[in-house]
């Protein structure tokens, strides 16, 4: 029998075949095999595939033969990720509002990879389904990338902070003003990535979204504000601070319905004491940052909740509704 040129590499193509014509719904028999393999112009006999499938089998390949009508086939069983692992990180990148569309098919793409083709198509048609706002910053891939390594290699970084025109460009704020900051963490919150970063000007940890961050370089000095960082380390932060919107922290006390139970308890964790208050309210304490997001969060549920402590956001909570009263109300 003559070899064909690829022959040397003709486990890793048969690994390939396996790999994305197979799966438990579709199998193939030696013959296709063979066939597959010419056409990748390597040489093979049914006696030599059954060494090869031992082969790749003892490397730890899931290979499963299956005697289907007259048939034996041949077809990859158990993957590193499973189909419905896969369908999982598949929503996470569509829904990432961080990753432009093009990475995200891109990324999709790849992911695809890891399963057979007929799986592969089934996640493709799923993804066209979906429709979300996207990033247009290509760069995401790399700014992550970067801020990784400035954090591991204990470094400051640069950067420009960009904003929305009315002409739907992106432009640095502030004039254009550069940023020099001590990169400590990433939080992906509400679908979107954020560096957790000390401002050595204002001495204080501030969070920036990451798709808005421009030109980004390494500044070759050591991180400052690590003792700022761990006081307000990322599971803490995650509950505390609305919409990465910085605050006064503060202590502030609530009365609820009991219908928004699961509110509280999604927002803050099941560790939130709930303590009941007559028969249909509970009342509970919140350790939050106090800003306009989360002012705006208790205005959307609506005369169900009221702050009962401290007095001065009582009062300013009352300013805002008349304000916003004056501002709807007929000229």
């Amino acid at each position: 029998m003559a070899k064909g040129i690829n022959q040397k590499r003709k486990l890793l193509y048969l690994k390939d075949i396996l790999s994305r014509e197979t799966d438990e719904e579709h199998g193939l028999t030696v013959k296709e095999i063979i066939e597959q393999l010419a056409r990748c112009d390597i040489a093979a006999d049914r006696k030599t595939i059954y060494q090869d499938l031992e082969e790749l089998s003892l490397y730890g390949l899931d290979i499963i033969s299956e005697r289907r009508g007259r048939e034996v086939i041949y077809y990859l069983g158990s993957r590193e990720f499973e189909p419905a692992e896969l369908r999982l990180l598949v929503d996470s990148v569509q829904s990432a509002k961080f990753i432009s569309q093009k990475k995200s098919r891109q990324l999709i793409a790849k992911l695809g990879t890891l399963l057979s083709r007929y799986e592969a198509s089934r996640m493709g048609r799923q993804v066209l389904l979906t429709n979300r706002v996207k990033s247009i910053n290509e760069s995401i891939y790399y700014t992550v990338d970067d801020l990784h390594n400035a954090m591991l290699d204990n470094v400051q970084i640069r950067f420009q902070y960009g904003q929305w025109t009315v002409k739907k460009t992106m432009e640095p704020r502030r004039g254009g003003r550069w940023y020099q900051v001590s990169p400590w963490a990433l939080l992906w919150d509400d679908e979107y990535y954020y560096l957790i970063g000390y401002d050595p000007v204002d001495k204080k940890i501030k969070h920036y979204r990451v798709d808005k961050m421009m030109g980004l370089s390494r500044v070759e000095e050591p991180r400052e504000g690590g003792k700022e960082y761990e006081a307000q380390e990322k599971a803490v932060l995650g509950d505390r601070v609305f919409s990465m919107y910085g605050g006064e922290p503060r202590r502030v006390s609530l009365e609820a319905d009991n219908s928004l139970a699961g509110v509280f308890l999604d927002r803050f964790g099941t560790d939130l004491i709930l303590r009941p208050v007559g028969k249909d309210r509970f009342a509970t304490t919140l350790e939050v940052e106090v800003s306009p997001p989360f002012l705006g969060w208790l205005f959307a549920l609506g005369e169900n909740v009221v702050i009962t402590a401290p007095e001065d956001l009582r009062l300013e909570m009352k300013k805002e509704a008349r304000r916003l009263l004056s501002q709807y109300s007929d000229q």
